[in-house]
Order: structure tokens, then C-alpha cells, then sequence
């Protein structure tokens, strides 16, 4: 039996028992190779069915407002610095967001999250965006946003119209963030976090996988996470765009991409590891495997700038995975 092997047993029964496991652990087990990585998904997946049992979180997005936004992110279509071909708009109004919201709620999803482009949207901008919520709500649905570097004052605005969850993502480790973005800066992104648990609403955040980070970054962030302390964790992989800095990037390897969700799971035993975009673009024939990975959530339908998974396909995944929707 391999370190690596021994290693993993002995942390899930240590993880299950209550305890946690290390930064050095984590990236030992990082290197897992071959045979030996359905271990380790065999272990995540052990994880999950003890903290989560077998219910998949499934939500869905609509982009609200698109493109033309001001900040650098490499990985992004909509950015500035972007040559990608979108189709930018202003914020939609709240008819066509609602119409959204109905189709996600048909289709299973349990969250419904409006997400706009830019730094962050206008005091204005944040009042016609509760309306919208109140809307979401009346339908059935939980309402999540993603508006950008928001303060506590736009934040209890937005929980008070009916926001259970706001989302923003550390995206990857501080050492490798000024990799993928210089106009605002990553304590930004801690701060609006804090602000929004202050204003008692529940925190979505995590990253994109395949941007040039380490193992090593990887794992900084998601024991960032631990501390920080959000209750659902997003893994998106990169889908190369033509026209972003990083749009020539080859994308991960699919059992890199599920040693991922895996390593998150030891590391965050109890949160909704939630695969997002690039799941099928970067997974494909492995994609029915991110359950037995251990992940807990899903987003499902389209994403932001590039196309998703039909609503009817994850829901029959999760069925035929012996898994319920919840």
C-alpha cells in the first residue's frame, strides 16, 4: 500500500470522526496517481454521504447585466481587456429575469442567482435588483446574487428584500491572484465577504481550476476557505475563451479536475462543493464521476458568456447516480 494510499484512509476516518486534515496532508494526497485516484474519490465521496448526505444542491443563473465591464480578470469574456465576441447589455428588466427564474424552477433548480458584470452595480442598480429578488422568492425559488465588491449597507438592502445567499469568488490563492487580476485587490474580495455575513445572509465562494495555479495554490484557498467559512464552494475549471489572456490555456486533464472536487471535500468536509462552469467542457466522459468525486451541488443550465448542461441531463445524472434532488 502506497503513502499516499495509507494516507487517505487514515484521514477519512480521522475527517468523519471529527477532525480535519492538514495543509501538508492535503498536499500529499494531492499526488495521488493511477489506480489509486478512485481511492481518493471513493474517500471524497465516503465524505460527502457522511456531512451531506445524498442530496445534490442544484442552482441556476441568469446574466443579468453583460459585458463592458472595467476590471482585468484574464479568465473573463466580459472584461475590458477582453477581444471576445458577447453580446453586452444593460441590466435586464425584471420581466425577463422572473422568465429566467421560472424556467430554472421548472426545470428543479432550488437557487436562482442574478449575476451582473462590472466591479460592483449602482446604489440604484441594488434597488431595482430587490425587486427582482422579491420576485424570485414569491416563486419558490432561493434567491442568490453576484453584484460585484458590494458594501454591509447594499448587502442588508438586498437580505432584507429576501436574499438568502451572496456569492463571490476568492478565485484562486492570494500568492497567485495578481496572475489573474490588478484592478481590485483580493482583501476587496475578503472584505465584501465579511460584509455580507454580517449581514446575515449565507456566503457562496471558491474559484477557477486550470488558470497556471500549483497544487499548492489550490489547497491555500480552499484552507482560506475553512476559515473564512462560506457554506456553498463553487469549483469552476477554465473554458478557454478566444480573445481573454487566458484563452490559449490548454484545459486540465478530466482526473486532475476530480482530484479537485476530492481534495476540496477532505479539506471542507461539510460545505456544498458545488461543480460549475466548465464541467462538461473540461470533464466530458468523466463528467457523470464529480458525485463519486464528492461534490454536493451543481449549477445547472448556461452560464455566463458559454453554454452549460440542459436541466433534464443533470437532474436524470443525479437520479441514475442513486442520488436525490434538494
Amino acid at each position: 500500500m502506497s503513502q499516499e494510499l495509507k494516507a487517505i484512509r487514515t484521514i477519512e476516518d480521522r475527517i468523519i470522526s471529527g477532525g480535519h486534515i492538514s495543509q501538508k496532508e492535503a498536499l500529499l494526497i494531492s499526488g495521488t496517481k493511477g489506480t489509486q485516484v478512485f481511492d481518493l474519490f471513493a474517500s471524497a465521496n465516503r465524505i460527502r454521504n457522511h456531512f451531506q448526505g445524498s442530496r445534490i444542491d442544484v442552482c441556476a443563473i441568469v446574466n443579468a447585466k453583460s459585458g463592458r465591464c472595467p476590471e482585468d480578470c484574464s479568465y473573463c469574456a466580459q472584461s475590458v481587456k477582453s477581444s471576445a465576441e458577447i453580446v453586452p447589455y444593460q441590466l435586464l428588466c425584471k420581466e425577463d429575469v422572473i422568465k429566467k427564474a421560472k424556467d430554472a424552477k421548472s426545470g428543479g433548480s432550488r437557487r436562482f442567482c442574478i449575476v451582473t458584470s462590472g466591479k460592483r452595480v449602482s446604489e440604484k442598480e441594488v434597488a431595482v435588483i430587490s425587486g427582482m429578488v422579491r420576485e424570485v422568492k414569491k416563486i419558490g425559488l432561493l434567491p442568490c446574487a453576484t453584484l460585484g465588491l458590494l458594501n454591509e449597507n447594499d448587502l442588508r438592502e438586498l437580505k432584507k428584500a429576501g436574499l438568502v445567499r451572496y456569492h463571490n469568488n476568492l478565485e484562486t490563492s492570494e500568492r497567485f491572484f495578481p496572475n489573474i487580476c490588478s484592478t481590485h485587490s483580493y482583501r476587496e474580495k475578503i472584505e465584501t465577504i465579511i460584509a455580507a455575513q454580517r449581514s446575515g445572509l449565507s456566503v457562496c465562494s471558491g474559484g477557477i481550476f486550470g488558470m497556471g495555479e500549483t497544487w499548492q495554490d489550490r489547497i491555500d484557498m480552499a484552507f482560506l476557505l475553512r476559515e473564512i467559512g462560506p457554506d456553498s464552494v463553487p469549483i469552476n475549471f477554465l473554458t478557454p475563451v478566444k480573445g481573454t489572456k487566458l484563452g490559449k490555456r490548454k484545459p486540465l486533464e478530466p482526473i486532475e479536475a476530480l482530484k479537485i472536487i476530492s481534495i476540496y471535500r477532505f479539506i471542507l468536509p461539510d460545505k456544498q462543493i458545488r461543480v460549475c462552469g466548465g464541467r462538461m467542457q473540461t470533464l466530458g466522459e468523466f463528467h457523470p464521476f464529480i458525485f463519486l468525486a464528492g461534490a454536493s451541488g451543481l449549477l445547472s443550465g448556461n452560464y455566463l458568456t458559454t453554454l452549460g448542461r440542459g436541466f433534464s441531463e443533470d437532474m436524470q445524472l443525479i437520479r441514475q447516480s442513486g442520488l436525490t434532488v434538494g
